[in-house]
């Protein structure tokens, strides 16, 4: 069985393919990048596949047996571009595609809920039997704040006390995989997320706790983090999404309880004293 992953070459796609080849042959695996060549360092064979190039995609899948459609990352094209892999898979024969989509995708109010609703519909329509990840908040994106929090000496946010179920990316590559590998996943829907929710005064008192620094965490006016984050050199669009999705968060669209996560790859998710710590030790 031929499985192949797009966007192998990102985050998520790389820990999906090094996980993977602990499951499957290294021969059976393709790893599907808009530039193959930064593959090469994966260990198995690499294929072409721009999501806006569909005469690449008609290549790429030709033999592919299981397909991951990991999300694309250019918000504003992915119905359009998720839209040609699928039609390409179907007319491949490709017989299951996985797909990454975001957690509660039907109901949610995040933003980037209506790609993920338009996708995962055209994924039913397409008559090619499917697997949907509705993947939760990565831990990262707020780990990743870390080093910025212990220079200012506060973690700013706009979720005010909203409870986040996040997990790591290592977390949902192990899903994917095995979404990819297992039986029984054909036409599911899992919602995925980690065990333990935290707020971020949570996650500013686990920094706090281990570097033996007093860091709060300091809740701020939609509009004002988002200007606090433009301060810092973000894009002023991405800084506008960023705070409204805090808002959000602070409403219950990051929260899950249902631990549909762990009991799909077969172990607690990463704690966030665990991902606290990796994340310190990658910042000195």
């Amino acid at each position: 069985m031929t499985i192949a992953i797009t966007g192998a070459t990102g985050q998520l796609g790389r820990l999906v393919v090094n996980n993977l080849k602990a499951r499957v042959p290294a021969a059976d695996i393709v790893a599907l990048a808009r530039t193959p060549a930064k593959a090469a360092d994966l260990g198995v064979t690499a294929g072409e596949a721009d999501y806006s190039r569909p005469e690449t995609l008609d290549r790429a899948l030709a033999g592919v047996d299981t397909l991951l459609l990991i999300s694309s990352s250019e918000v504003g094209q992915r119905v359009a571009q998720h839209r040609n892999v699928i039609e390409a898979a179907r007319e491949a024969g490709v017989r299951r595609i996985v797909y990454t989509s975001l957690l509660h995708a039907d109901t949610s109010s995040l933003s980037l809920a209506d790609e993920h609703r338009a996708t995962e519909a055209g994924l039913k329509a397409s008559g090619v039997p499917f697997t949907i990840l509705r993947n939760g908040w990565y831990t990262e994106n707020y780990t990743a704040s870390i080093p910025g929090a212990l220079v200012g000496g506060a973690f700013l946010g706009a979720a005010d006390d909203g409870r986040i179920s996040s997990a790591t990316r290592a977390d949902y590559a192990e899903a994917a995989v095995a979404a990819l590998t297992g039986e029984g996943h054909e036409r599911k829907t899992y919602e995925l997320a980690g065990d333990e929710a935290y707020t971020l005064s949570d996650l500013a008192a686990e920094v706090s706790r281990q570097t033996g620094r007093t860091i709060p965490y300091k809740d701020l006016p939609e509009a004002d983090y988002a200007a606090a984050l433009t301060g810092f050199g973000l894009p002023e669009g991405l800084a506008r999404a960023i705070a409204r999705w805090d808002v959000a968060a602070s409403q219950g669209a990051l929260f899950d309880d249902g631990r549909h996560l762990s009991a799909l790859i077969g172990r607690p998710t990463t704690p966030l004293s665990v991902a606290v710590a990796d994340a310190l030790k990658a910042s000195q």
